[in-house]
């Protein structure tokens, strides 16, 4: 008589190991300072919440994000007291989960084996390491749907309890509470079962397809509040503007859609693994391999990945690769099972693209890269840190010119670089135009802190964004910053500190003037 099979281990184990080995390899920047999105909005929106009860922000500008991180992070503080360590600790914890949800849908489809490579390799991911320990609504959204597509796509391999439909439609909601965005998802499946439904009649199911649709109901419910507080359904109007009227060109949809199709199959060593799969399905057959992953599976993975990549080509006006964050387990999914349909090769692969993820978390590509896309943005912090030190102690009562998010972190103390708020005025970045237009009032500030804000390969170095540079400068805000010295020159000051970290820089500049003592906020330059 057979054996029975063995139980699969309950996740319930499996969650504090996977917990310690996220915070373990995260250790040495727990106790960094809050980060771009993080101290620009998320963290004042989630203190905002703690100390009032408002689920609209008011300390910082509202842009109709639903209120569910700023919910679960209040809740932490309230239960753990404020800290950024212990902020970071519970993102650790998120991230964890995520990963679980990770292993759970790979396991569903592929088994044990793959789902643990599959985790692996997400951890490692370089875009996955940086968000695991940042407060940003990504990773929180990413969680609640990589969970759900666990349950969603269990229907392949066993019957649909009602309860299991429940469960899509709670972790679909709590994702787009999370993240608007992470309503793309649900919508395409939706779609596809419409399509199942007058196509393949047998696979199509209208149980399913409700379940799918449930989840833009809350969604519609938080912009009627947002509506009814502040009389803006989807924010204030520059940041529907910038988000998703100002994108609807062809041209820019086009160009953002191959930016997209790059983030998912090349970005931060994914050519690895993607290249790697197609070699593995030219491999001339002897014998027809044995498949992971079913066909209907791998096409309802291909309707969410091609459904987001369409949906991020219209809706954002910055093209940060963490919007993508629940997707790229799925690209290593689809990745990881073509592999293992030739078994002598599945761990070499995976070894090649682990060690090709680690290299990827310290090495910057040749091209320019937001500094959230790896530990680069470490090195940013890092800076900005040695930067606002020195203004604190040596020009305390300094009014400081410089631009986001460094405005934020001198404006704010609860955000980690300063422990006394700092007088600023802003400007929108270091560019020439900039940086001219802040030279025509130089009575406004005494101080500069300039830095640089994005990661862009050394002039004389390979850069293979530089054939793009005029269609990025037009369509998403590509720039490039004075050096120092350049800026130092335009504003007639001089340079009292620098530093230089991988690539990232920051320096202070001062200006040997007398200023008129003015008593209103701060100016800012546009």
């Amino acid at each position: 008589m057979a054996a029975p099979p063995e139980a699969p281990l309950p996740l319930w184990i499996l969650y504090p190991l996977v917990f310690v080995a996220v915070y373990v390899t995260h250790w040495s920047l727990l106790r960094l300072p809050y980060f771009w999105d993080e101290g620009g909005y998320y963290i004042p929106a989630a203190l905002d919440f703690l100390r009032t009860g408002s689920l609209v922000p008011h300390s910082t500008l509202t842009n109709a994000h639903p209120p569910l991180p700023s919910i679960l992070l209040a809740a932490w503080w309230k239960a753990c007291g404020l800290s950024i360590s212990g902020t970071r600790g519970f993102i650790c914890m998120v991230s964890a989960a995520a990963l679980l949800g990770v292993f759970r849908l790979a396991r569903v489809l592929a088994g044990p084996t793959l789902a643990t490579i599959v985790t692996l390799l997400t951890a490692l991911y370089p875009v996955w390491f940086a968000q695991s320990i940042l407060a940003h609504a990504d990773i929180f959204a990413a969680a609640f749907t990589l969970w759900a597509l666990s349950f969603y796509f269990e229907r392949s391999v066993s019957p649909c309890p009602p309860q299991r439909l429940a469960a899509v439609a709670i972790l679909l909601s709590l994702a787009a509470l999370s993240k608007e965005t992470a309503i793309v998802t649900p919508v395409a499946l939706a779609l596809w079962e419409i399509v199942l439904l007058v196509t393949d009649r047998e696979n199509g199911s209208l149980g399913w397809l409700a379940t799918l649709s449930a989840p833009v109901a809350p969604l519609i419910g938080w912009y009627l509040y947002h509506y009814r507080k502040t009389g803006f359904i989807f924010g204030n109007p520059e940041f529907l503007r910038y988000n998703a009227t100002a994108n609807l060109s062809a041209v820019r949809v086009l160009v953002s859609l191959w930016h997209r199709l790059v983030h998912l199959t090349i970005h931060m060593n994914m050519y690895v693994p993607v290249f790697a799969t197609i070699a593995v399905i030219l491999m001339p057959r002897v014998i027809a391999p044995t498949r992971a992953i079913t066909r209907p599976v791998v096409t309802a993975i291909s309707v969410v990945l091609a459904g987001n990549a369409i949906a991020f080509s219209i809706l954002g006006g910055a093209l940060l690769t963490r919007y993508l964050l629940p997707l790229f387990p799925l690209v290593l999914l689809l990745c990881v099972a073509t592999w293992a349909t030739r078994p002598k090769v599945l761990l070499p692969l995976s070894g090649l693209t682990a060690a090709a993820f680690l290299i990827g978390l310290w090495i910057n590509p040749p091209y320019s890269i937001a500094p959230e896309d790896n530990l680069t943005y470490s090195d940013m912090i890092i800076l900005h840190q040695q930067a606002i030190t020195l203004i604190h102690k040596q020009f305390p009562y300094a009014t400081v010119l410089s631009a986001w998010p460094a405005t934020a972190e001198m404006e704010r103390p609860e955000l980690g670089y300063t422990p006394a708020p700092i007088k600023v005025v802003g400007i929108e970045n270091f560019s020439a135009d900039q940086i001219q237009k802040a030279a025509l009032d130089p009575k406004a500030y005494d101080t500069a802190l300039i830095f640089s804000t994005k990661w862009i390969p050394k002039a004389g170095l390979w850069n293979l964004g530089r054939v793009r540079e005029s269609t990025d400068t037009q369509y998403f805000d590509f720039h490039r910053d004075l050096s120092p010295e350049q800026a130092a020159a335009t504003l007639g000051g001089q340079i009292v500190w620098r530093g230089y970290r991988n690539g990232e820089w920051a320096a202070v500049l001062r200006f040997p003037r007398s200023v008129e003592a003015r008593l209103h906020g701060p100016t800012t330059f546009r």
